[in-house]
């Protein structure tokens, strides 16, 4: 099953952690068979948030919320279970300066569309 790693930082912290580090642990995930991607991202201050009502669009610069911490990036890994998924996400670095979210990837549907 795949799950999504979700890495958030302090904007203070995401140079913290060496990227050496970070692309390590990728490359060892990816060894083992168990990386589907994992991406840096840029600070949030880069970010747009678009959203779509009655048929408007709106543009805003920057994050949809305002937080301490920011999305800095993620692991997309495949594991047995949820178990195994926070036994991965324990072994990328960014956990000892910020958090990692572990969500189960949604698969979708075919039959729900058109």
């Amino acid at each position: 099953m795949k799950y999504v790693c979700l890495v958030y930082l302090e904007p203070g912290k995401l140079h913290a952690i060496p990227d050496s580090e970070c692309m390590t642990c990728g490359e060892g995930f990816r060894k083992s068979g168990l990386l589907v991607a994992a991406e840096a991202l840029q600070p949030t201050d880069t970010a747009t948030t678009i959203r779509l009502r009655n048929g408007k669009m709106s543009i805003t610069d920057g994050p949809f919320a305002e937080t301490k911490e920011q999305l800095a990036g993620f692991y997309l890994i495949e594991a047995r279970d949820l178990n195994d998924a926070i036994q991965l996400a324990a072994k990328i670095p960014p956990a000892r300066e910020g958090s990692i979210e572990v969500r189960p990837v949604r698969e979708l549907n075919p039959q729900t569309f058109g």
